[in-house]
């Protein structure tokens, strides 16, 4: 087999290879294995046929078709690897000549990751900061359960700060057409909770059950909603009901319809036990993510296009199903952010994609430096973990299938490599 590599980019190349009857005969007796057990001739057992006389009997359209994918997956695979390319992708692949089992010739364009050229890692130094936990962090904590378990009591008298109101409200532009996303029935809103935009809850109170009130506000310039952020509009809301909200006592009687507690300070204790774990992990994941971002902005590589076109797609189909579970759809999202879809993937999804793919890129290239590896055991007990999380027969038969494997085991390998890079950052 001859090769000829032709570079087209730094994320491109193209591969001329031929192949001639040393190469290409026993991918000939190996295709033609596939036939003998569905070719019947008189004298031979079904699968006993020489080859040459199965090679008679059979579609040679079939028989070629079949030869030509076989010699193509099989001889595409040792040129690249005789060029020591990093294939990113499946390859393109035009025939250029076929003589039957004697001369095969093709083109193969293969995208290819480009140079990486990796920062010293070893001298990104960073201090884990403490995760505090403050006396009002968790009285605020208590304050959000007395809210939960408050008695809500109608009243019939005018709101004032702390009640609960149930509004129906509908806004509309300076045209009057109505604002999507600024409309809602039946709604309970605690006044002086601030859910709303300033200037909403201030507006309801004094209101009264039955009472209709219409004014207008301005959206803040750093909405979360683009099409919504700095605009003007009209509200026009009614009270269907006020509530006076009557929160319960802190005493050791609320700390047992809060949980499984006995007093005030066993509540208190794990509220704070609670808090610093979840801001223990968040910070972790932050430092991390921290590190990992200095090395890439350190470093550099060429991407392939297709890697952040596959991951901007990857990021479209998160999107859109977490928008499914907000019960929105992805036309609506567009709408309110003001984009078309192709400005959304360029705009947003694009920086986010190549941010991380270039981080991915940057670890998968530590990790082969350092010899990163997962031994077999250690995927098996990840394996045995993740499947007491989900006894579900589908998902244990999903996570038995070799790409998952493959996936989680590259996941495992990610993990490995950014813990050594935490011991890096730390170490004095």
């Amino acid at each position: 087999m001859q090769v000829k590599k032709t570079v087209k980019s730094e994320t491109e190349v193209v591969l001329l290879v031929t192949a001639d009857a040393s190469d290409l005969t026993p991918l000939k007796a190996h295709v033609l294995g596939h036939f003998k057990d569905k070719v019947k001739l008189a004298g031979f057992r079904q699968g006993k046929a020489p080859l040459d006389l199965v090679e008679k009997n059979i579609d040679q359209q079939e028989f070629q078709a079949q030869f030509i994918d076989e010699a193509l997956n099989h001889l595409y695979p040792q040129a690249a690897q005789s060029e020591n390319l990093r294939p990113v992708d499946s390859p393109q692949v035009t025939l250029k000549k076929f003589v039957p089992f004697t001369e095969l010739e093709f083109e193969a364009t293969v995208p290819v990751l480009g140079e990486v050229k990796l920062a010293d890692y070893k001298k990104v130094k960073k201090t884990k900061k403490d995760v505090e936990i403050s006396e009002k962090d968790v009285t605020e904590v208590i304050e959000s359960l007395q809210k939960r378990l408050s008695e809500k009591k109608d009243v019939d008298r005018a709101s004032k700060d702390g009640d609960q109101v149930w509004i129906d409200f509908k806004g509309v532009d300076e045209k009057g057409e109505s604002v999507k996303g600024a409309d809602g029935k039946d709604y309970p809103l605690v006044l002086g909770s601030k859910t709303f935009i300033p200037g909403f809850e201030e507006n309801l109170v004094g209101l009264k059950a039955g009472d209709e009130k219409t004014f207008t506000l301005t959206f803040p310039k750093d909405y979360g909603v683009a099409a919504l952020a700095n605009r003007n509009v009209t509200f026009t809301a009614t009270v269907t009901k006020v509530q006076e909200v009557l929160d319960p006592k802190v005493d050791d009687e609320f700390a047992a319809k809060a949980g499984p507690f006995k007093t005030v300070k066993e509540l208190k204790d794990d509220i704070k036990k609670q808090l610093v774990g979840e801001r223990q992990y968040q910070a972790d994941r932050d430092f991390e993510s921290e590190i990992v971002k200095e090395i890439a902005e350190k470093s550099s590589v060429t991407i392939p296009q297709v890697l952040i076109d596959e991951q901007v797609e990857r990021l479209l189909r998160d999107l859109q199903q977490n928008l499914m579970y907000r019960g929105m759809t992805y036309q609506e999202f567009l709408e309110a952010e003001g984009k078309t879809e192709e400005e959304y993937k360029k705009d947003v999804l694009a920086p986010q994609a190549e941010e991380r793919v270039k981080a991915g890129l940057i670890l998968a290239e530590i990790a082969d430096k350092e010899n990163v590896q997962v031994t077999p055991e250690e995927l098996e007990i990840r394996l045995m973990v993740l499947k007491g999380q989900y006894p579900d027969e589908g998902m244990q038969a999903e996570l038995d299938k070799p790409e998952n494997r493959r996936e989680i085991a590259a996941r495992m390998v990610t993990e490995k490599t950014v813990n050594k890079l935490v011991e890096y950052a730390t170490s004095k």
